[in-house]
């Protein structure tokens, strides 16, 4: 009899013990997602740009805001396009045409330029042009000048990113220093030119 009972009391703690077990929730893993990798597209380099130029060509010794015979200012249209390596460096190309002649020539001119620049605030960046070029100044209305040349060509400017891949510059181009020409003006004369622009640039 005693046998009996401790066998019930045992069936007893058994089953008492599996349905308790049976409250127990199962361990769950956590369940560990590996994030997308972003594949946005990094920006384009590239950029183009507008701009409108008041050049000064003159004979060598006289200044930009020289009003003294011996210089022929024009307004010009500036284009050209670069890429930015990064935001210290890039390269950029440009062509300027006269479209308002004010006295005796219409000029050209086009340069190569390595473009260091840098961060000064925000979206304020200062930058150099450094490159090579030509310039070509003819005559109109009887004069005889006639210039054609190329060398080396400076400039500094800063520009401003007004919002997303628009950005407005203003800058200083040396595009010519004591270029000998046979006819300027009234006599032989080395002259210079040189361009302050004012513009817009899109980057892609």
């Amino acid at each position: 009899m005693k046998n009996i009972t401790l066998s019930v009391l045992v069936m007893m703690a058994i089953g008492n013990i599996s349905y308790a077990g049976g409250d127990i929730a199962p361990v769950v893993e956590p369940e560990v997602t590996v994030p997308a990798i972003n594949e946005s597209v990094s920006e384009s380099g590239f950029y183009v740009g507008l701009g409108v130029s008041a050049v000064s060509t003159r004979e060598s010794g006289l200044d930009f805001f020289s009003e003294k015979e011996g210089q022929d200012r024009t307004g010009d249209i500036t284009l050209l396009a670069g890429y930015d390596f990064n935001q210290y460096i890039a390269v950029e190309g440009r062509y300027m045409v006269s479209v308002a002649e004010e006295d005796i020539l219409e000029r050209s001119s086009w340069g190569i330029y390595v473009k260091p620049q840098y961060p000064i605030y925000e979206d304020i960046k200062v930058y150099a042009l450094l490159g090579y070029g030509g310039f070509d100044a003819d005559g109109i209305d009887g004069s005889t000048v006639n210039v054609d040349e190329t060398s080396f060509q400076w400039g500094i400017g800063a520009s401003y990113e007004v919002m997303d891949n628009i950005s407005i510059f203003v800058d200083y181009l040396n595009i010519a220093n004591d270029v000998e020409t046979t006819t300027f003006i009234t006599s032989p004369s080395d002259v210079d030119s040189d361009a302050i622009t004012v513009g817009m640039t899109y980057k892609f």
